[in-house]
């Protein structure tokens, strides 16, 4: 049928197409003639698939949540002790980084940075999800203090948003070819902002004083 998409046409498969181009060039560096190459179809079947640019960029965005979202979780809400899962957060963003397309660092932190008058929603919707993420990492910390991970005194908030600028740093330096090692080496620098639980000391009936022999001080 003129105009229709090919008997092919493979939903799910445009859709992971279209969150690639967006991933790696942004909501706005994505023309609509990209996005129809990249999936292989007409601008007319692109509408009848998607209804909009703006309604596809919102379903990729969706589906990068799902597929890449999910180590997330597995790092904030695992096992593993406080420092260990911010260790892991900071080293899969590298690792999520390197391996976007194009090295496009993350769809969340730079899908759209400025916003054309008429996508100010979209901005608006990036925004309220890195909130979202501060929120949880937040919560992290929070469970960090109550496990005795790290001490009462802590600055959640601040801490909070540092290790997400960090991990929106590691995005953008991906991008401006930063390599591994540069990396890495952030990641190993920010760690060092996590403050190392206090150790009770132990009390005097727990070491009582060593007795003196008799004499001991005569000299």
């Amino acid at each position: 049928m003129p105009g229709g998409r090919p008997r092919s046409f493979d939903r799910e498969i445009a859709l992971q197409r279209a969150m690639e181009l967006f991933w790696a060039r942004g909501y706005e560096g994505a023309q609509l003639t990209d996005l129809t190459a990249a999936i292989g179809i007409n601008p007319p079947s692109f509408y009848a698939a998607f209804g909009s640019k703006e309604a596809a960029f919102r379903e990729a965005l969706e589906l990068y949540e799902r597929k890449m979202g999910s180590r997330w979780g597995q790092a904030l809400a695992g096992d593993l002790d406080t420092r260990q899962s911010i260790r892991a957060l900071l080293d899969y963003t590298v690792e999520l980084a390197l391996g976007a397309p194009g090295s496009g660092g993350c769809m969340m932190a730079l899908g759209m940075i400025n916003a054309m008058p008429g996508h100010e929603a979209l901005r608006d919707l990036l925004r309220d999800r890195r909130r979202e993420g501060v929120r949880q990492v937040r919560n992290r910390l929070e469970k960090g203090v109550r496990d005795g991970d790290l001490p009462p005194s802590t600055d959640l908030s601040r801490l909070a948003v540092f290790f997400c600028g960090i991990l929106q740093a590691i995005s953008l330096q991906a991008r401006d070819g930063a390599t591994r090692k540069e990396l890495d080496d952030i990641v190993v620098t920010a760690m060092m902002a996590l403050p190392e639980p206090h150790i009770q000391p132990r009390s005097a009936k727990a070491t009582p004083a060593r007795r003196r022999k008799p004499g001991a001080d005569a000299g």
